[in-house]
């Protein structure tokens, strides 16, 4: 379905037009009556697009207002009770009665100049109720930039976000009295080394509550992203009833925690209570916390949250510190900090040879090792070789373990063993405690395997449980783009960046899926922010040149590619071969990319930038190598 709907009275149809173009060119999907097919039953597709639409943008006139505009009056009346009422002026009049409580944007004498402050509130209101930023203004008029003053048009003021606040309002909320985040825990010790511990105290706390069973429980990124929020407001965006905060104080000798829970709404205090213990006892704090939030919500835990071992933990306070030390760098992703994860996890299962968690962390660190700096393709089968035995020996350890079965999933599906990973990651996420990347994880591969209605289920349950994780709403974009939804792909990236605005991966999909949309100067705004030797950038510029006929400038991107990546970047050889006409070559590309097994040979099936080889029988062949 469509970003917006637009509803008007049909006799402004070329007033409306201009506005029609500059939503669609900011890659927005907008749906009016001029798009109603021959032969179909015009009434219940207006339906179906009006209570489908994020955002009705309601075009008030003379007409609109007047004795023939009750169906301009009856759509904003069944937008306002959806919240996605957002209306605009085209002439100088009030809107009719009942629908005068939302300031209208004025296009009183409007162009369809796309810099025009005017254009610019409306587009902001539009991209604010969708979630996502703005585009810049693509007319050769003005180039000054949308700011919140330039909203005082038409004599009135009309604070941007306002109709998005409305619709924000009325949001049903996931607020189910069972549901409940974790907030990091303050760090009191004096000592910033520290924090690692403090907020491994808070995971693993989470961890209790959610492997036991009886609360839905955020997780850890969603959380991190509210550090410093109070707990209504956390509440409030996490859309949880509950919220537990708290603060750590450590000593050589001693750990002293402090935590409450919070009601989500109004902020009363459900329970509190303060631990003080030797440093040997840390573990049994953790249990104590999670068992006390149960009784204190009436809750039915499972197996109970006492024993953290019974669900792949460890009874050894080092052990754990140690894998609370490797968790904290998981943001550095360079070979040297790859490194130093695996031999502090080496450390803690030396000490503790049960503890089927670390193995499993392990696992996955030395998949990404293995697939990512691997020098050559012996050494990456020595890696994958050791993946897939950490990721044995914790499932070994404990049969029941999420992460344990999501390790061992990832590593198939870098080692191309598509069928495998499906079947751990469909047994992963069945497990409590699966996380969002076990979910996102399994979602890629679905979609890569034409179970694309399961792929999106899948990243859905992961956007809920850690609904601020950027990493989960890039992937799914990438799955909807795999899929050929391209604008809700647009949607998904754009919502990824409004969380976190460097995210790769998420500029990179959105502006493929511009470029499929045909949108090629903004998918060009978006590629400028990247780094102009990453691959995805590369393969996207190659793609609108040769998309524009200019084959040989799609050809020149080849040079860097293979100067940056070398031989690990045949997959993306054979995408920009594709994209330029040249089966031979793109197919020489995909064989090669087989023989060193290229991870990005996974997506083969659903790639559309391999879309102008998929029916060469050579194709076909290099598919059956992939998948069996």
């Amino acid at each position: 379905m469509s970003d917006v709907f637009i509803s008007y009275k049909a006799e402004d149809r070329p007033r409306v037009q201009p506005l029609v173009d500059a939503l669609e060119s900011e890659g927005l999907s907008v749906w009016w009556d001029a798009r109603v097919g021959g032969g179909e039953a015009w009434r219940e597709s207006i339906a179906e697009h009006l209570d489908a639409a994020r955002c009705v943008l309601v075009v008030w006139s003379k007409r609109s207002t007047g004795p023939e505009g009750r169906f301009v009056r009856d759509e904003a009346s069944r937008s306002q009770h959806r919240g996605t009422y957002l209306p605009v002026t085209l002439d100088k009049v009030q809107p009719p009665l009942g629908f005068g409580e939302m300031q209208a944007l004025s296009l009183t004498g409007w162009k369809g100049d796309g810099s025009d402050p005017r254009y610019r509130a409306v587009s902001a209101c539009v991209h604010s109720m969708l979630g996502r930023e703005a585009s810049s203004p693509t007319s050769r008029g003005s180039a000054r930039q949308f700011d919140r003053r330039t909203a005082i048009v038409g004599g009135g003021v009309a604070l941007v976000g306002a109709a998005a606040g409305a619709w924000l309002l009325l949001r049903p909320a996931r607020a189910d009295a069972n549901t409940i985040a974790v907030l990091p825990f303050a760090n009191l010790s004096g000592d910033r080394s520290q924090d690692y511990f403090s907020d491994g105290m808070a995971e693993e706390v989470r961890t209790a509550l959610a492997a036991a069973g009886g609360l839905e429980v955020v997780a850890r990124t969603s959380s991190e992203m509210l550090r410093n929020a109070d707990a209504i407001s956390a509440g409030r965006k996490l859309s949880v009833a509950n919220v537990i905060t708290g603060s750590v104080r450590r000593s050589p000798s001693t750990v002293r925690v402090s935590a409450q829970l919070v009601d989500g709404k109004s902020g009363l205090e459900r329970w509190s209570q303060s631990f003080d213990r030797p440093m040997g006892d840390v573990l049994q704090i953790q249990s104590d916390i999670a068992a006390n939030v149960a009784r204190a919500l009436s809750v039915e835990l499972g197996h109970g949250p006492t024993d953290r071992a019974a669900f792949g933990g460890t009874a050894n306070p080092e052990a754990q510190d140690l894998y609370l030390q490797a968790t904290a760098l998981e943001r550095d992703d360079s070979s040297e900090g790859l490194l130093r994860r695996i031999a502090l996890m080496d450390r803690a299962t030396a000490l503790d040879p049960n503890y089927a968690e670390a193995y499993a962390k392990k696992a996955i660190y030395q998949t990404v090792w293995g697939s990512t700096w691997a020098s050559n393709d012996a050494e990456k089968k020595t890696l994958m070789a050791a993946a897939f035995a950490s990721a044995r020996q914790a499932v070994k350890i404990r049969p029941t373990l999420a992460m344990g079965y999501a390790a061992m999933g990832l590593a198939y599906t870098n080692n191309l063993q598509i069928n495998l990973a499906a079947q751990a990651l469909s047994r992963a996420v069945s497990l409590p405690g699966t996380d969002a990347a076990a979910l996102t994880q399994y979602g890629l591969v679905l979609s890569r395997t034409h179970r694309q209605a399961e792929g999106e289920a899948m990243i859905d349950r992961a956007t809920t449980v850690d609904p601020l994780n950027a990493q989960a709403w890039a992937i799914k974009g990438w799955v909807l783009f795999q899929g050929r939804r391209y604008r809700e792909a647009v949607d998904a990236s754009r919502h990824a960046l409004s969380i976190a605005h460097q995210h790769l991966r998420a500029r990179s999909i959105l502006a493929w899926s511009l470029i499929f949309l045909g949108h090629n100067d903004p998918a060009r705004r978006e590629l400028q922010q990247m780094p102009a030797d990453d691959y995805r950038r590369l393969v996207a510029e190659a793609t609108i040149a040769a998309r524009s006929g200019r084959k040989q400038d799609a050809a020149l991107a080849l040079a860097p590619l293979s100067r940056r990546y070398g031989d690990a970047a045949q997959y993306q050889v054979g995408e920009i071969y594709a994209q330029i006409g040249d089966r031979d070559q793109a197919i020489k590309a995909l064989q090669s990319a087989w023989k060193l097994r290229d991870s990005g040979l996974s997506a083969i099936q659903v790639d559309p930038f391999l879309d102008p080889v998929r029916g060469d029988p050579r194709f076909a062949g290099i598919v059956k190598q992939v998948f069996g």
